[in-house]
């Protein structure tokens, strides 16, 4: 708890960690209309699944420029940029007329969550290093406060905003205001330029110790993506449950990822980062097994603990690849951030595609056979010398 009363007491640290919040109720608001979408165009899961693809298109795309960019803007005005430009393209799916645009402003979406993820994970890392404190696992629960608070307040009122337009155009105007007033915090961060360059080591030896890493950044946030955005339809196509209560998982979710990652920095400090990836892979398992139980109280626990299980291994990554030696911290983050980012936006799709072929019970199925692959990564392939980060 220690790093969330620093976030709390400092703006240095808070500001960033609002851009996390700021990103996820974006997010959270948008996964409400999932269902409006799916009705609106008259889609089967596959078709969502398709359209969902688009925004990791964007992605990809993308992933290659945001290096250079921080670079040559620094990562405190990449991360300023990317934040106001994100809240923009959010408005764009549900403004589609048609099926063709909402994969363009899908897509579009994704260009803009990956450069504003990604720059904002080496700001956090960055400051991290320039101040010698760590706050990387709470900012990352602001991410996930922020889902809750997308999603549980949306939830609330939904039933108010006849107009989903009106209702993510009132929470896009909000996110800019406030990170306009917060950004003089961070906007001048540029990252620290005595760290070794990576300019003459060929791609092959700079991916190689940041491999493990990235293979369990992209497991986790493949699962994380999969359940923000299927998580609504699993309650309300397989446990039958009325479109009010359907986002009730997706808060559970939210909730305990929160508590889960406030608390993450305290873990990590006694079991060390190995040791946590591992331990919460187990929890995140058990928490599959009483999701695809598919009773309204099984899965609803369910979702909790795979919530507190997945909440502070993406920090413990993070943490671990901006402690690398021999890279620049900043693109250690980029390159780990960025592909499981890359899992954060292809999760969807591809669940989409195993629901639209079997069933959404199966997909679920899918996602704990990955878990089981993180916790053998995180058992077997990090070194035990990580423990000491």
């Amino acid at each position: 708890m220690k790093s969330l009363r620093l976030i709390l007491s400092n703006l240095i640290y808070f500001a960033p960690s609002w851009v996390f919040s700021s990103i996820n109720i974006l997010i959270g608001t948008w996964i409400l209309y999932i269902p409006f979408i799916k009705l609106k165009f008259a889609l089967n899961d596959g078709e969502v699944g398709f359209a969902l693809f688009f925004t990791a298109l964007g992605l990809l795309i993308t992933i290659p420029f945001i290096p250079k960019i921080n670079k040559r803007i620094g990562v405190g005005t990449s991360t300023k940029i990317g934040i106001f430009l994100l809240a923009i393209a959010f408005n764009f799916p549900l403004l589609a007329p048609n099926y063709i645009l909402l994969c363009a402003s899908l897509m579009v979406v994704g260009v803009f969550s990956a450069f504003t993820d990604v720059s904002l994970n080496a700001l956090t890392s960055t400051i991290e290093k320039r101040e010698q404190q760590n706050f990387m696992s709470a900012a990352h629960g602001f991410f996930s406060l922020g889902g809750f608070v997308g999603a549980g307040i949306g939830s609330l009122f939904i039933s108010q905003f006849s107009n989903p337009q009106l209702h993510m155009g009132i929470i896009s105007v909000s996110v800019m205001i406030t990170n306009l007033f917060l950004s003089k915090n961070y906007a001048f961060v540029v990252g620290d330029k005595k760290e070794k360059s990576t300019k003459n080591l060929s791609f092959f030896k700079t991916i190689k110790p940041l491999l493990v890493l990235a293979i369990i950044a992209f497991i986790i946030m493949f699962n994380e993506g999969a359940v923000e955005h299927w998580s609504n339809l699993f309650l309300f196509d397989i446990v039958k449950v009325s479109e009010s209560k359907a986002g009730l998982g997706f808060i559970i979710f939210s909730l305990t990822m929160t508590i889960g990652r406030f608390l993450g920095d305290g873990f990590s400090q006694q079991l060390g980062s190995r040791k946590t990836i591992v331990f919460s892979t187990i929890i995140a398992f058990l928490g599959y097994l009483f999701i695809i139980m598919s009773s309204l109280t099984f899965s609803v626990l369910g979702f909790g603990l795979l919530g507190f299980g997945l909440s502070v291994i993406i920090p413990e990554v993070y943490r671990i690849a901006g402690n690398n030696k021999d890279l620049e911290t900043s693109f250690a983050i980029s390159i780990v951030s960025g592909i499981g980012f890359v899992g954060f936006l292809v999760g969807p799709v591809i669940l989409g595609a195993i629901s639209n072929f079997s069933s959404l019970v199966v997909s679920y199925v899918f996602l704990s056979i990955l878990i089981i692959i993180a916790f053998g990564l995180g058992l077997f392939g990090l070194k035990k010398k990580v423990d000491n980060v």
